[in-house]
């Protein structure tokens, strides 16, 4: 009974990232309920695998603690100070607003801690790997796909309105672009770390098609963002790799490593003949254009896009509302409702993001919520620092495929709202959840090592600090 729900709670949790990113990424009502619902019985099930086993075992990671910290702070700017002499008054400016959207970050909490504590076995982060791989193709080539044979509705069956720019399951290409960007790093870190024995031009092929999904989706900050993914695996992976050589003999490296290395090159070689495929398959018109901002307007007539004229009036807005309310801010998920008091404009657009996750936290939050991000990206990049000191190549790679994701996603929220989708939001913590069990397992490691050969730590601490 305890070996079934243990496994049903692993399996749930990932049925449940697949199904929010299918359902458009968890945007709608039905399935932001359906989404609370299942992580509600993902708890269920684990309380009743307490009561069988009569323990209880739980590993709460670094990140989550600033987690906590703003889900303790949107309560409290949902609480509403009644008087018999003056009117309600709350930190937010929606209460019901806020009051759903800490709801949904304590899903995600929620998400994040169950990861840290099921996805935690060496086998089960092999077999998440080679999930998130084929998974990441599966989604690369439904999306690709359904924008060759696209007939102005999703899955060829939900309308969609005339002005989306959908792409994938997701009703905004610039969306999809960032759920992408999550798990293209995971297969190429892998095959440069030799994460994974078998596969690896498999694992290079399923990289190169969501690169391709990436590109042919039009967004410009999915392609930077995912430029400099790929330049951070790059740059560290040739790094892990010097570090496992000099570990070993040259006779042994020359021929353990020759099959090995040949298969990663047949893996990138794969990876960059498919991306170079496709780019010249889709042609090169629609990027170029894309890149240089010219969009075609309701008039199908060529106009040149602004940096103004897309996101900079938002980013405005948004600083006007950031220097009203610098503290505690106007309440997570109250961004639509002040923004009318802030804008420049007539206050009729209905605006619910400023297309910067930064911004909208910074306006949502003020300071508080600005210094608990800073917090938790701190935290998580220790965790992946540390991961990478793995001599597990699985348990490296890993580390270093989930922090390019992050860090991909962090630089594409510069100038869109991943992190605002459920989905999105949910897959962000599952890899973070993945960084920081594999960081806090070499730091334990280390530790134990260094109680068991206390000579060989000193040496090792002195040579860091000859590096440092």
């Amino acid at each position: 009974m305890s070996a079934w729900l243990d496994k049903s709670i692993a399996g749930g949790l990932i049925v449940v990232a697949v199904l929010m990113a299918v359902a458009h990424g968890g945007v709608d009502e039905f399935s932001v309920v359906v989404f609370e619902l299942s992580m509600l019985v993902l708890l269920l099930l684990w309380a009743i695998k307490v009561v069988v086993e009569r323990r209880l075992t739980i590993t709460i990671p670094a990140p989550a603690l600033p987690i906590v910290g703003l889900l303790v702070f949107g309560l409290l700017q949902s609480v509403v100070m009644k008087g018999e002499f003056w009117p309600s008054w709350s930190l937010s400016v929606n209460v019901e607003a806020t009051r759903r959207t800490v709801t949904g970050l304590f899903c995600l909490l929620a998400g994040f801690v169950v990861a840290a504590n099921f996805l935690a076995s060496r086998e089960r982060l092999s077999a998440l790997a080679h999930f998130l791989a084929i998974y990441g193709l599966a989604m690369a080539v439904f999306a690709l796909a359904q924008h060759f044979t696209w007939n102005g509705r999703l899955y060829w069956v939900r309308p969609t309105a005339s002005d989306a720019m959908p792409f994938g399951p997701f009703v905004y290409h610039n969306l999809f672009a960032g759920y992408m960007e999550l798990l293209i790093p995971v297969p190429v870190a892998l095959i440069i770390t030799r994460g994974v024995r078998g596969g690896r031009v498999l694992f290079g092929f399923a990289a190169a098609m969501m690169i391709v999904a990436v590109v042919v989706s039009l967004s410009r900050g999915g392609m930077i963002s995912t430029l400099a993914e790929l330049m951070f695996v790059a740059a560290l992976g040739v790094r892990l790799r010097r570090e496992r050589a000099e570990e070993l003999s040259h006779l042994d490296h020359l021929n353990q490593g020759l099959v090995a290395r040949l298969a990663r090159i047949g893996a990138v070689a794969v990876m960059i003949a498919a991306v170079v495929g496709g780019v010249v398959w889709v042609g090169a018109g629609p990027v170029v254009n894309r890149i240089v901002a010219t969009q075609v307007g309701a008039a199908n007539s060529p106009q040149a896009e602004t940096f103004f004229t897309s996101r900079g009036w938002m980013w405005k807005d948004a600083l006007r509302m950031i220097r009203a309310n610098p503290w505690l801010g106007v309440g997570l998920g109250a961004y639509q409702t002040a923004f009318p008091r802030y804008t420049q404009g007539d206050g009729l657009m209905v605006v619910d993001t400023p297309h910067n996750d930064y911004l909208q936290l910074l306006a949502e939050a003020g300071l508080v919520g600005g210094a608990l991000a800073v917090w938790f990206i701190v935290s998580v990049f220790r965790l992946v620092a540390r991961g990478l000191r793995s001599r597990d190549p699985l348990y490296s790679g890993l580390a270093l495929g989930c922090g390019a994701g992050i860090l991909a996603l962090l630089v594409h929220s510069l100038v869109d709202f991943n992190l605002q989708i459920p989905s999105t939001a949910l897959l962000f913590l599952l890899l973070s959840a993945v960084a920081s069990h594999i960081g806090a397992e070499v730091v334990e490691r280390e530790a134990e090592g260094a109680l068991r050969h206390p000579a060989r730590a000193r040496a090792a601490d002195l040579a860091t600090g000859v590096s440092s």
